[in-house]
């Protein structure tokens, strides 16, 4: 775009800026294809929805070359909404927040003039005649338009609100999915997230009401995970002193005032990237250097009806992991076993969550193939001193005590503990053999099994 095509105080670098979100936003670079098919300068409009929600402090420009008067009369309308002025809070100055919301404002807006297209002749012949490269087709479109919004302004308001509040939604969802375990840090992690990896998630959360439910059950599942952390490990912070970090909890007033301060907020957020911002130095009795933790998760047919909570419990599980610095290793097992999912550090992608989300194998129960699964892990020197989580609902008769005896003996020297969490099922003796403590549950609901937080 160049400068006569933007409605606001916009300058190069705003336009570049958004030029890049095109690239690496698959949803945008669509509506825009869309829009530049029905209505004029329509990808200049998509600039200037997402400026408005960005900048600081967006205004409409007095004077615009008359091919654009359709983007102003849009702009002042959306502008001078108060529930605009509220999603300005979520989005100002919010790479992600803000290409979330221009992308569902910009879908909006191309389905309103549709909507009025149908209803309103004036608009269906401005259309034709801008399909068609008539001449003085984007000043009848901008006059069809004004008059409509003059109509129905209020139906395109009640859609943005919508819009607005399914952007916010959305970039909850994909906090649940990727953020970590404390409080306070999620949207500091999701900075550290490239922005195009979480466009990409975003637009599979659009899509796939799956994936929508493990974000809800990630969340929950991470909330009772602090909450069962923080009991477990009730520590007596000090402050001895300051230090540099990224550790929200712990950030110098001064750094908190920085953030909050319009003038100092981006500066803030650079250095807090860059691991800069400044913080109390604390000493706690947090133990350091904890073993992995290893998931054997039932994926049988009859855990279909469970599959979203047990993805939710597998993320929570992850974020103590990266918590507490330790590998992750994830045995999704059936009649047989998948490829087992490491993540060092408990680190996950966002390539991670679409493939965790997408993964359901099916079949009846076996337990050996997952157990050997984790004595190959075992063997390995980084997954010494595991701590093992066993989810099942099912029972299954094909542990040997062959195998059982090569179990214990590699526990002997390996040190690892095991924890089954034995679902809907009355007799544990199937599990007993290999588990060091069993807990019953009737389901993922049933608060017993968040024992398995205190790891």
């Amino acid at each position: 775009m160049n400068p006569i095509e933007s409605v606001l105080n916009t300058d190069q670098y705003d336009r570049r800026r958004f030029g890049e979100l095109l690239q690496v936003s698959e949803k945008l670079a669509k509506v825009n294809e869309q829009g530049e098919q029905h209505i004029p300068l329509f990808s200049s409009l998509m600039g200037d929805l997402w400026a408005g929600l960005f900048k600081m402090q967006p205004r409409l420009l007095d004077e615009v070359s008359p091919d654009l008067n359709m983007n102003q009369q849009l702009m002042d309308h959306i502008m001078h909404d108060r529930h605009y002025t509220d999603f300005r809070e979520f989005t100002r100055l919010d790479d992600f927040a803000s290409a979330l919301g221009a992308s569902q404002y910009s879908e909006t807006v191309l389905h309103w003039i549709d909507q009025q297209a149908d209803a309103r002749q004036d608009i269906q012949q401005a259309r034709d005649q801008y399909q068609q490269g008539l001449d003085g087709a984007s000043e009848a479109f901008a006059d069809a338009v004004f008059s409509a919004l003059s109509e129905q302004g209020h139906s395109l308001s009640q859609m943005l609100t919508q819009a607005a509040e399914q952007a916010m939604e959305t970039k909850d969802q994909v906090q649940s999915l990727l953020g970590g375990l404390q409080a306070g840090q999620g949207a500091a992690e999701l900075m550290k997230v490239p922005l195009g990896d979480k466009l990409l998630l975003a637009e599979k959360l659009s899509h796939d009401r799956k994936l929508r439910e493990i974000a809800m059950w990630a969340g929950r599942m991470k909330t009772i995970a602090r909450r069962k952390q923080r009991s477990k490990h009730s520590e007596s912070m000090s402050r001895s002193g300051i230090r540099q970090g990224t550790d929200i909890e712990h950030l110098l007033p001064m750094e908190l005032g920085s953030y909050a301060s319009p003038i100092t907020k981006m500066d803030f957020l650079r250095r807090y990237v860059e691991g800069q911002t400044l913080q109390y130095d604390t000493q706690g009795q947090e133990e350091l250097g904890k073993g992995p933790i290893i998931l054997c998760l039932d994926q049988s047919g009859s855990m279909m009806s469970q599959d979203s909570v047990s993805k939710g419990f597998a993320l929570a599980l992850m974020s103590i992991a990266r918590k507490q610095r330790r590998d992750f290793a994830l045995i999704p097992f059936s009649s047989s076993v998948q490829e087992t999912l490491i993540y060092k550090g408990g680190k996950s992608t966002v390539q991670d969550m679409i493939s965790l989300a997408t993964t359901f194998l099916d079949g009846g129960t076996y337990f050996q193939p997952p157990l050997r699964k984790a004595m190959e892990l075992l063997n390995q020197h980084r997954f010494q001193q595991a701590d093992i989580i066993f989810v099942t609902d099912g029972e299954a008769t094909d542990i040997t005590s062959m195998f059982l005896s090569r179990w214990k003996q590699l526990q002997k020297e390996r040190r690892f503990s095991v924890l089954t969490l034995l679902l809907g099922v009355e007799s544990a003796s199937e599990v007993e053999g290999f588990s060091d403590r069993i807990v019953k549950a009737s389901s993922f609901a049933d608060e017993s099994i968040y024992q398995a937080f205190e790891i």
